[in-house]
């Protein structure tokens, strides 16, 4: 155990890492490790694995509490943490948590009897991550896109049977269809039995000895699929939305997986966004702020006319209700917020600055009451 890395190191997040976060993590060095996008990189393969192991613990409440306790030995069932126990009425099992048949059956290389029965039972297919890149507008609105990946699907020629035309599987003699052997040895002067994968068949239960040419007995391909896809309004950066059924193909006659779409939204050259609402700066002259204008606001339905009053400082804020994002599965929507910005002139001729100066004199401390309450402060302290 001592070339393993913390879990939490693993996926990159704190030992005080929210539910949410540790998917997050998990989610994107998923979908940068998985081998559909590493085809043949045996080093992005070894670190898909050792994520989805970190994150099958720190996912499970249950094992996060005990790797947290007890670190790797509270979730390896070759180690024996977690409290004082013995040899139950019935057989090996309830060592506080751990199934002790379980642990020697791993000890003989074998396992449980209802472990062949899964491994040949319907087994559902992986799911697939995907990541699509959207414009500000289309993530706000929603946007139908094409995307095309890579999964695993019955092979069409022989059905997903794996076998040539004409011909089917055989039940293995070995292991009489079942998948596993059981074996019994001897261990601290006690018999023990325990079931392992079927050598001859490898614990598939059935034998084919004239396999397809396409999918060379595997009754699996790999193929692309390229469809379109809904991208659901209101959807924010980072988030994702299910395609269900889409992923790879299942075992067995179990069902297909799902392709996880994680959507990557553009900067805009205008517009940020909080939430559901849109924030917006905005430049106005000092002319528009003092004497108060209608003024043409950008907002994602086009421009709308709003009147500023006179006398507008800067960094005030105004409201355009309904004018954000909607709420993803619902029609109703943010708002807008307008913070103005009051742009001081630059390269002003000389009759420009005698102007500025008249005008200057004229107004007074009184058209100017907070730099008027600034200095009467500033009197009081000096």
């Amino acid at each position: 155990m001592a070339d393993k890395r913390d879990y939490y190191e693993v996926l990159g997040v704190e030992k005080n890492a929210s539910e949410t976060e540790i998917k997050k993590a998990y989610r994107k060095l998923a979908m940068k490790y998985h081998p559909d996008q590493n085809p043949g990189d045996k080093d992005a393969e070894e670190k898909f694995k050792e994520i989805n192991e970190a994150y099958e613990v720190l996912s499970d409440a249950d094992k996060k509490a005990r790797y947290d306790q007890f670190g790797f030995a509270g979730v390896d069932p070759n180690f024996g943490a977690g409290g004082a126990g013995g040899y139950g009425g019935s057989g090996f099992s309830g060592f506080d948590g751990f199934d002790l048949g379980s642990i020697f059956g791993d000890f003989f290389g074998g396992g449980s009897a209802s472990s062949g029965s899964r491994r040949n039972g319907p087994t559902r297919g992986q799911n697939l991550g995907l990541e699509l890149e959207i414009t500000f507008e289309e993530a706000a609105f929603g946007c139908e896109k094409e995307v095309s990946f890579g999964r695993i699907e019955p092979c069409n020629t022989c059905g997903g049977s794996g076998c040539r035309s004409g011909s089917q599987p055989e039940t293995c003699s070995r292991c009489g269809g079942r998948g596993t052997i059981r074996t019994q040895q001897n261990f601290m002067g006690m018999a023990m039995q325990s079931e392992s994968p079927c050598p001859n068949c490898g614990g598939k239960g059935k034998i084919i000895k004239d396999p397809c040419n396409v999918c060379k007995g595997k009754g699996k391909v790999r193929r692309n699929k390229t469809m379109k896809v809904q991208v659901p309004a209101g959807i924010d950066d980072g988030q994702s939305f299910r395609l269900r059924g889409e992923g790879n193909c299942g075992s067995n006659g179990g069902p297909s997986g799902d392709v996880l779409v994680t959507v990557s939204v553009k900067k805009h050259p205008l517009f940020e966004r909080d939430g559901a609402n849109v924030l917006c700066e905005m430049p106005i002259t000092f002319t528009q702020a003092a004497l108060g204008a209608e003024i043409e606001v950008p907002t994602l339905d086009g421009k709308v006319r709003y009147s500023i009053p006179e006398g507008t400082q800067t960094g005030t804020t105004f409201r355009l209700k309904g004018k954000g994002i909607p709420y993803v599965g619902y029609k109703n929507r943010g708002d807008q917020y307008v913070t103005v910005v009051v742009e001081t002139p630059t390269k002003l001729n000389r009759e420009q600055k005698e102007l500025l100066k008249k005008l200057a004199d004229t107004v007074g401390d009184d058209g100017q009451p907070k730099r008027k309450s600034f200095f009467d402060k500033l009197k009081d302290q000096f």
